[in-house]
Formats: C-alpha cells, sequence, structure tokens
C-alpha cells in the first residue's frame, strides 16, 4: 500500500524518487490534543455573534488562520467580509475561551513520530496555522529540541494560509529542501489540500470526527487513524521509501 502510495506520488509530481530530508508538522490535532478545544471556543464565540456553525465546521475549517475563518463565517452568514474590528475582537474573544479550556495536552504517539524522524536523520519543523501563543511558546517545553522558532511557520508568517501552498511552500523554503525531499503530517482537509498543492508527500493522521474519506479526498497519499499508528509503521515507511 505505501509503495503504491509512492508510486502514484512520484507519477504525480513526475519525480523519479522520494528522498525525505524534512517532515513538516501541522500543530493542532498532530501535536497537541487541542482541536477539541479550538472547535469549542469557535462554537461558543460564533453563537454569541449570531454567526451560522456548528462544531464540525471548524474541523473543516482547521488550518485557517483566525481572520479567514472569521471572515468565512461573515460570509456564510451575512454574505459580506468581516471588518478589521470585528475580526480582531471576535479572534481575541476565542483565544481567551480557547486559553480557558485547552490543557495543552500533547498528542498520544507524537513524541514517537518526532523520535522515529530524528532517528531517520530528518529535520523537523511545525508548519500551523495558529495564532495561538500558548501553544507556539510551549512547544520547545513539550517537545525539547525538535523545533526550533526561525524555523516555524505560523499564523503570523503567512498571508493566504491554508488551504493554499504558501505555509507549507514556506516551511519548505525554512528547511532548505525541495517538495521531493520532505514528507507533511496533517490531520486536517485543508491542511492536506495545502501540502498535496505544495507538492509534497502528504501524510493525513485522522485524529478528529471526520470521515477518512475528507481526508483522502483533500488528496492525502497515505492515511493514518492515529499518530501512534504512523509511529508503528514507520520503520515500514522508510523500507517502502528506499525501495521506490
Amino acid at each position: 500500500m505505501i509503495q503504491e502510495a509512492i508510486a502514484r506520488y512520484l507519477q504525480k509530481q513526475q519525480q523519479t524518487f522520494l528522498s525525505p530530508k524534512a517532515v513538516l508538522f501541522d500543530m493542532d490535532g498532530v501535536l497537541y490534543d487541542s482541536m477539541r478545544f479550538h472547535a469549542r471556543a469557535w462554537y461558543e464565540t460564533a453563537t454569541r455573534h449570531q454567526l451560522t456553525s456548528t462544531p464540525e465546521l471548524f474541523y473543516l475549517y482547521e488550518g485557517r488562520t483566525g481572520e479567514s475563518t472569521i471572515n468565512e463565517l461573515y460570509q456564510k452568514t451575512f454574505q459580506r467580509d468581516a471588518t478589521d474590528e470585528e475580526k480582531k475582537s471576535i479572534y481575541e474573544e476565542k483565544a481567551v475561551l480557547f486559553n480557558q479550556y485547552n490543557d495543552e495536552k500533547a498528542m498520544q504517539g507524537a513524541a514517537e513520530v518526532l523520535e522515529a524522524a530524528r532517528a531517520s536523520g530528518l529535520q523537523t519543523l511545525v508548519v500551523t496555522g495558529s495564532g495561538q501563543h500558548s501553544l507556539i511558546n510551549k512547544l520547545e517545553h513539550t517537545y525539547p529540541g525538535y523545533f526550533k522558532r526561525e524555523k516555524m511557520v505560523t499564523a503570523f508568517d503567512v498571508k493566504l494560509g491554508k488551504p493554499h501552498p504558501e505555509p507549507y511552500l514556506m516551511g519548505l523554503e525554512k528547511a532548505g529542501v525541495k517538495a521531493h525531499e520532505a514528507f507533511v503530517v496533517e490531520n486536517a482537509p485543508m491542511g492536506v489540500q495545502a501540502g498535496v498543492a505544495a507538492g509534497i508527500f502528504t501524510i493525513a493522521v485522522n485524529t478528529g470526527p471526520l470521515d477518512d474519506r475528507v481526508l483522502l479526498d483533500a488528496g492525502a497519499n497515505l492515511l493514518y487513524p492515529s499518530m501512534t499508528a504512523l509511529a508503528e509503521d514507520w520503520e515500514n515507511l522508510m523500507s517502502a521509501i528506499k525501495n521506490s
């Protein structure tokens, strides 16, 4: 299955081999078990402002910058863009709720994936649509030595955000590698779309409530049910790459 996925990727990208030197990780729902708190905070904030939404919608919107998410909600509800003031105040409101709810719990299996990536000699970088300082600043404490701030891509660095490839193209640039020299690890459909659009081999981990089909339809090259499952299959993945 892995070799077939690699073969399809190489054919699509018109590459002769996959030669990973870096892994670009999304943060929420991949490194932290935090998406349930984001979804709750977004849904409660949206409801306060009479914005049309459902809790599941925010799993579909995951990866967008906060401003982009608010704009989508205003378009959906009022058929207009949100003003700068609306974007600022609503995002601040959502951030306060998120920080109240968030337990900063690491995603089960993520440390093992990072350890396996390091053992394979791969760089590890974060590419997130998040602007939550609380989690971005905590990465070094949770995963010491794996992520350098100057090599992170966050909501503060991008103009367009996921599902546009810009964040992952910026991640490649910061890693100093080409698209066929990296993996993306994502849990969100828009993040998967961004990784695929950047030409990178994109691994989805379904750590939320969405159907697997949503991530596969977004273009994921491989799908795992958890970060633990990815960690357990890492050696098979590396072996398949060497033999492809």
